[in-house]
């Protein structure tokens, strides 16, 4: 009679062969394994489409009318549209005594700016239409909102925050700000330099200076019109949200979460013609 193994173990034979199975299976997964990072690295370092692209940025302005309606009944400044909190300062510098209000502005002003300047450089050092790139430039905004919308849980403002200066206003307040301009940066990036979605003044010349203003077939024109009706309709349900229980932290985790569904939009986005 053949001899067996006890049983549940193995003799040396098939002790042997199972090694091999083992070194001729390794190589097979290490070549899968390295199939699948190949797949997700040409993914994500190719160039996004250019074609409808506008219509991402233009629910952009859905956000800045979130923020920036919200951030003037709760803060008394603006955000995103730094015109606004331009001549906030100027009046500031005028009557300082008067109020406070110049201050948040000239806080949110410098934030902007100093958010333009790394945003750029982040884009133009990485390629800027890249789509790692524009998926995490909106994963970093977002990012920055829920640090607001944090300080402001952990550590609540008074009651009239319009007239406080304190730490825990100025630096939600600043962080916002900081973020508003990747959105304006992402536009120069696809070469729709309209749609910044912090400027509108610009987009009403334009659009009432349209020879073909009233022609049926007019994609500029269209975006014109889209860019005040959507920023508008952020703007109220921000001004809405705000003055109830939701508040400014409940605007700025819904802005968050905006922002969250445009950077899986870029990693959706299909890839630019090679």
């Amino acid at each position: 009679m053949a001899s067996s193994s006890a049983y549940g173990s193995l003799s040396s034979h098939s002790r042997s062969a199972t090694r091999r199975g083992a070194d001729e299976e390794q190589p097979l997964l290490g070549s899968r394994n390295a199939a699948k990072t190949s797949v997700w690295r040409e993914k994500l370092t190719v160039d996004v489409h250019r074609d409808w692209a506008d219509v991402v940025l233009l629910l952009c302005y859905i956000i800045t009318g979130l923020l920036d309606s919200a951030a003037i009944s709760t803060w008394g400044s603006f955000v995103s549209m730094q015109t606004g909190n331009t001549v906030y300062i100027g009046l500031g510098l005028a009557a300082p005594n008067e109020s406070k209000r110049w201050v948040k502005s000239g806080v949110s002003l410098i934030s902007f700016c100093v958010g333009s300047f790394c945003f750029s450089r982040f884009h133009r050092r990485f390629s800027p239409c890249r789509r790692w790139v524009l998926c995490t430039s909106f994963l970093l905004q977002m990012a920055f909102i829920i640090a607001a919308a944090s300080v402001m849980t952990l550590a609540p403002a008074a009651a009239d925050e319009k007239d406080s200066i304190s730490w825990n206003v100025l630096v939600p307040m600043a962080l916002v700000a900081f973020q508003s301009c990747g959105q304006a940066v992402t536009s120069r990036a696809l070469k729709y330099k309209s749609l910044t979605s912090v400027v509108l003044t610009s987009i009403y010349c334009d659009l009432f200076s349209d020879t073909q203003l009233f022609a049926f077939d007019n994609t500029e024109r269209n975006r014109r019109v889209g860019a005040p009706l959507l920023l508008l309709s952020g703007a109220v349900m921000g001004g809405l949200l705000s003055r109830n229980a939701v508040g400014i932290v409940g605007v700025l985790w819904i802005a968050a979460g905006l922002k969250l569904l445009a950077a899986i939009t870029w990693f959706l986005w299909p890839a630019a013609d090679q």
